[in-house]
C-alpha cells in the first residue's frame, strides 16, 4: 500500500497587532499681532494693495466686477494668485492651502448660507470646537459663552434651517470665533437679512473689532458698511482707486463718479 499524504501544513498562528496609538494634533496656539506695526498683518499685493490690523474694520468697496470677491478669495486660499504676497504677521502665507491660513488665524464668512443645516443651533458650534478645542470639558463651557455673547441661547437646541436671517448670521459668527481667528473676512455680510437686522450686524461687527479681531468687510450696502467702518479701499477694475477714511471716500469726486 502507497504511504499516506503527508498532514497538510498550516499557517503559523497570527498573533495580535499591538495598538498604535492615534496621533494627535498639536493645539494652535492665537497668532500675536503687533497693532502698531505699519504694513502688517495682512497684505495683498499685485495691481491691489490692502493692510488690516488686528482690532480695526476696514473695507473693500466697489463696483460689480471690480475684484472684491477675488481678493478675498486670494486671501483665504480658495484661489492661487498669480503674482503678489499674502502676509500675515510678515510671513508669507501666498503657497498655503486654505486650512493652514485658518488655523493661523484667518476666518471667512461668504455670502451664501454657511450653517451646518442639519444641526441644531449649539451642534453648529460644537462641531468647529471639536476639531480646534483638544480638552473635551470646555466644549460645553465654550457653547455657552458664545451663545450667550451672540445672544442666541434662547434657539440652542432649534434646528438652524429655522433660523431667521439674523439669526443665522450671529450664530454663523460666533461658530466661526470658535476657531478664534485672529482677522475675520465678512464677504455681504448685510445680504438676506431684513433691514430690522442691520442694526445687529453693525453692532456684531463692532464687537468683533473690541474683541481685537480685524475685520475687512464688503458689501454692496455703501451706507450701513461706511457707517462701521475705520478706513475703505475703492477698487475699480482691479486696482484700488483710494483709500481713507469714510468722510474721504464719500466727499472724492472720483469715487463718486466711479462708484458712488
Amino acid at each position: 500500500m502507497p504511504p499516506p499524504p503527508p498532514p497538510p501544513q498550516l499557517p503559523p498562528p497570527q498573533l495580535p497587532r499591538p495598538a498604535v496609538p492615534r496621533p494627535t494634533m498639536p493645539r494652535r496656539r492665537p497668532v500675536p499681532i503687533s497693532a502698531t506695526a505699519p504694513r502688517t498683518p495682512i497684505r495683498f499685493s499685485t495691481d491691489v494693495s490692502v493692510h488690516v490690523r488686528r482690532g480695526e474694520a476696514v473695507g473693500l468697496l466697489g463696483p460689480n466686477g471690480a475684484g472684491k470677491t477675488t481678493v478675498f478669495y486670494m486671501i483665504t486660499g480658495l484661489v492661487k494668485a498669480d503674482a503678489g504676497r499674502i502676509e500675515l504677521e510678515g510671513h508669507d502665507v501666498t503657497p498655503m492651502p486654505m486650512y493652514r491660513r485658518a488655523r493661523l488665524g484667518i476666518g471667512y464668512l461668504p455670502q451664501e448660507a454657511s450653517i451646518f443645516r442639519g444641526l441644531s443651533v449649539e451642534d453648529n458650534i460644537r462641531a468647529v470646537l471639536e476639531v480646534t478645542e483638544p480638552n473635551r470639558k470646555l466644549w460645553r463651557e465654550e457653547t455657552d459663552k458664545l451663545l450667550e455673547e451672540f445672544k442666541i441661547t434662547h434657539v440652542r437646541k432649534s434646528p438652524s434651517i429655522a433660523l431667521s436671517g439674523g439669526e443665522r448670521r450671529r450664530l454663523e459668527i460666533a461658530r466661526a470665533l470658535a476657531s478664534r481667528p485672529a482677522f475675520m473676512l465678512l464677504d455681504e455680510p448685510f445680504a438676506g437679512i431684513d433691514p430690522i437686522a442691520v442694526g445687529d450686524i453693525q453692532a456684531l461687527v463692532r464687537h468683533l473689532t473690541t474683541r481685537g479681531i480685524g475685520v475687512l468687510i464688503t458689501d454692496h450696502n455703501v451706507r450701513e458698511t461706511l457707517g462701521l467702518i475705520d478706513r475703505a479701499y475703492i477698487i475699480h477694475t482691479g486696482a484700488v482707486l483710494m483709500e481713507g477714511d469714510p468722510d474721504s471716500i464719500v466727499n472724492s469726486p472720483e469715487v463718486r463718479r466711479l462708484y458712488l
